[in-house]
């Protein structure tokens, strides 16, 4: 499968490159090195590839594999943190996340091995400002940039005369086109709850706007504002309409981009890494499935790209921390930036990547990405993650019961003003 072949391709370009670069060895890294991550699932393949090829290149470090499902990972990691036993690195998504583990003094600093390999210049500025950096200090080193937009299945569009729409009311005849052919026109699958967090996001960036949003993110809006009943409003319209696969809750993502891969759905609003999965389906970027980013809804909000970055990270107490520390040097590599990019469906955030190694889609998203004025981090890493909760349930919860939005609102505004206070 071309999924294997991916593999085989990641972990050969690694090992060239540790090969004809051998200051990646260092002589004096020696005794246990721990490292977790949250690609236990899909991706998983590759990061661990990179990760055996780092120790082969240091054989005084001794390692053991030790990955973690993604949902698991969010609550495992507090405790190992909080428990005085934290890995010497690990993946951790950058922005609110990463902030609130900074606060409370988890993190350390790697202030230095920024400066000492010039990773100022390896990174795009607006990358370093919003994931690289907090307090005033550098505490982690990207490795992935993820988009999110709507990915569709081209054959089905082809056969109800569909283009992919630029705006909402074109985004609604779209949708109203599948309905008519038996079709649904959205897919979510929400039974972990993050997915459904791209519709409101998008929604509210078209409408809203960022700065609005980030006011919302830090508590200084409400989520009874008449910007937040909008967002819900239009969401709600569409799934009052009947354009959404039934029962989003019972499914999670990758049921639901299987949906739209297997002609059950039309499309789905999800992160670039669907692109990883419909590759082991034997799917070709821009022949079997084509994206088109959210749709403009209010024309004079300035256009906002969205999604995470996946970042590594030093633990205050690591034991290891010039392992830790060289893993992240080692990351910075645009060869194993590259590798884990093909391999796992993203964007390398590193500007020492050859982009004309991206197949067609994510170039052309690397375009989007780079034209729009804001990049946002999607809600849960937008908002402190006690917040974050408030709003993922919330979102679950209105695809159960999308009619009674106005008064999950007031509910989601207390609880939301109670997390805030007790941060304070």
């Amino acid at each position: 499968m071309i999924y294997k072949r991916m593999l085989t391709i990641v972990l050969f370009a690694v090992a060239v490159f540790l090969l004809v670069t051998p200051a990646l060895a260092q002589d004096d890294l020696m005794g246990d090195f721990t490292l977790s991550h949250y690609f236990g699932g899909f991706g998983g393949e590759f990061i661990d590839g990179i990760v055996d090829e780092f120790i082969a290149a240091n054989p005084g470090l001794m390692h053991a594999e030790s990955p973690v499902d993604h949902e698991q990972f969010k609550t495992s990691i507090l405790v190992q943190l909080a428990g005085g036993n934290p890995p010497d690195t690990f993946s951790y998504w950058a922005g609110a996340r990463i902030q609130f583990i900074v606060d409370d003094g988890l993190l350390q600093p790697i202030d230095d091995i920024w400066e000492a390999n010039d990773m100022g210049s390896q990174f795009p500025q607006a990358v370093i400002d919003t994931a690289a950096t907090y307090d005033m200090h550098r505490y982690a080193v990207p490795l992935t940039l993820h988009w999110a937009g709507m990915f569709y299945n081209t054959a089905l569009f082809e056969q109800v005369g569909a283009m992919p729409p630029t705006t909402w009311d074109e985004l609604v005849d779209t949708a109203e086109k599948f309905k008519m052919a038996g079709i649904p026109a959205f897919a979510l699958g929400s039974l972990n709850r993050w997915p459904a967090q791209f519709w409101f996001d998008m929604i509210l960036l078209r409408t809203a706007g960022n700065d609005y949003r980030n006011q919302l993110m830090s508590g200084e809006a409400a989520y009874t504002d008449d910007e937040v009943a909008r967002a819900f409003g239009l969401w709600n319209d569409l799934v009052q309409a009947g354009y959404f696969y039934p029962d989003a809750n019972a499914y999670t993502w990758d049921e639901a981009a299987n949906m739209v891969a297997n002609g059950e759905a039309a499309m789905t609003l999800m992160g670039t890494w669907i692109g990883g999965l419909y590759a082991g389906n034997d799917m070709m970027p821009g022949e079997d499935f084509d994206y088109f980013s959210f749709p403009t809804i209010d024309e004079d909000t300035p256009r906002a790209s969205l999604g995470p970055i996946d970042t590594f990270v030093v633990s205050a107490d690591a034991a290891n921390a010039d392992a830790a520390k060289a893993f992240l040097v080692y990351l910075t590599n645009p060869d194993v930036q590259l590798a884990f990019a093909e391999g796992a469906g993203n964007l390398a955030p590193s500007l020492m990547v050859d982009t004309s190694n991206y197949n067609d889609v994510v170039a052309r998203i690397a375009a989007e990405i780079a034209a729009d004025p804001v990049f946002a981090f999607n809600y849960d890493l937008a908002t402190p993650p006690p917040v974050a909760e408030v709003g993922l349930n919330a979102f679950a919860e209105f695809m159960a019961n999308p009619g009674d939005y106005a008064a999950m609102l007031e509910r989601v505004q207390a609880d939301a003003a109670a997390e805030f206070a007790g941060m304070e």
